[in-house]
């Protein structure tokens, strides 16, 4: 009588856990980048009354005879499935689209998450404000190159840092030439060209015809600036003028002369290569374009996320820069993982080491910016389950009382 009663209880204390479960799911229905629980039940020792035999002269096979013991729980899964992604319109929140896991440390251990609230910390890094942790990737060099085989590290975005200029090294110089002009006639284009200093100079570069197929250039500067000095001088080869030839189809053909600035505010003297290869000879109206290269100094001003989680920051000059790569890790066995608090999962034997790369990479999801994910709680689901965990606790109750007044009848033999 007494077997009935102890399993019983085991119900109880099954389908409390269960409900337990169920709570915490229903608790965290708003927790962004939360994942569900799940209850897994198995049964527990059973008593043998008489075990199995084999079939023996004119007998059949005897089946063994059982009586369980009960329930316990067998395990407590985390459903890592995908939450619904909620638009915010903040630069800084982050949420993943596929598998993955954002990776934060607290400047020893090291956690992974779904949950992409972050902001900017007053020392730049880029960290999660509930908890202080840092979000890891690979920061980029003064050139914006990232190594992704060296170590992560906290990712900083230092706005209001100012950046070097770039004096221009290249020139080029595309568009038109008129066939039809007539010899002598000039073409000019004018284009800005920077110092190492960042300042910026014009230069008027201008295209005479020479003859057939056949066109001479030289570079002047705005006699406003007396900040470059532009002097021409002959060859071989020709300093800031030269020769330009086409084939009788028009096509570029070959060109002649090289560039050289001196700036007499103490910049470094450059000499930039210039390219006119781009430039065509048909009829119509002479259209030349010049683009340089450089820029003056700027600061960080925004930054921009893709989807590759690359970390790009626009500076004041108009210039954008990457800044960093954001790390994803993903895992063998994500259901494995621990919770850790605050919205974070320790790695443990069962999930397996982190398998760390960059977004869109390796099976890993892709980042998408000014969103979050959402808890993937289901609440129609919950509420069924939590019917059913009643009804199973309620079911066991009866199994307890039912047996009390069985052993009540069995005492009142007596009497």
């Amino acid at each position: 009588m007494l077997r009935s009663m102890f399993s019983a209880i085991s119900g109880l204390r099954g389908h409390q856990i269960m409900m337990d479960v169920i709570g915490n799911n229903i608790a965290n229905v708003n927790t962004v980048g939360f994942k569900s629980g799940r209850v897994n039940f198995q049964d527990i020792l059973s008593q043998t009354l008489h075990g199995a035999t084999a079939p023996s002269g004119g007998l059949g096979s005897i089946d063994p005879a059982q009586i369980g013991l009960g329930m316990t729980v067998a395990g407590i899964d985390v459903l890592q499935t995908q939450g619904n992604l909620q638009s915010t319109g903040k630069t800084t929140d982050m949420a993943i689209q596929g598998d993955g896991f954002f990776i934060e440390s607290d400047g020893g251990a090291t956690y992974y998450t779904r949950d992409g609230a972050f902001d900017i910390g007053l020392d730049g890094s880029l960290s999660n404000p509930a908890s202080g942790m840092k979000v890891q990737g690979w920061q980029a060099d003064a050139a914006g190159k990232i190594d992704v085989t060296q170590p992560i590290t906290d990712l900083t975005i230092p706005i209001g840092q100012r950046t070097t200029a770039l004096a221009t090294s290249h020139v080029t110089i595309s568009g038109h030439l008129a066939a039809g002009a007539a010899d002598a006639p000039q073409v000019p284009t004018t284009m800005t060209v920077f110092d190492s200093l960042g300042v910026s100079h014009s230069v008027k570069v201008t295209f005479t015809k020479t003859g057939a197929n056949a066109w001479s250039w030289a570079a002047s500067k705005d006699p406003a600036d007396t900040g470059i000095s532009i002097v021409g001088a002959g060859g071989p080869p020709p300093v800031n003028q030269g020769t330009l030839a086409y084939t009788s189809g028009g096509v570029f053909q070959a060109q002649t002369g090289t560039l050289s600035f001196t700036f007499p505010d103490g910049a470094t003297a450059t000499t930039p290569g210039i390219d006119l290869s781009a430039m065509t000879q048909f009829s119509g109206t002479s259209q030349p374009a010049g683009q340089t290269d450089g820029f003056t100094s700027g600061t960080l001003v925004t930054f921009a996320v893709g989807n590759g989680g690359e970390l790009s920051g626009v500076y004041s000059n108009g210039q954008t820069q990457v800044l960093g790569q954001i790390a994803l890790a993903s895992f063998l066995n994500s259901a494995g993982l621990l919770r850790a608090g605050q919205n974070n999962f320790s790695a443990t034997s069962a999930s397996g080491a982190a398998a760390i790369g960059a977004a869109g990479s390796g099976g890993r999801g892709t980042v998408m910016t000014g969103a979050l994910e959402m808890s993937n709680v289901d609440l129609a689901t919950q509420f069924t389950g939590m019917i059913t965990a009643e009804r199973g606790f309620q079911a066991n109750s009866r199994v307890i009382t039912t047996s009390d007044e069985m052993l009540q009848e069995l005492v009142n033999l007596k009497r």
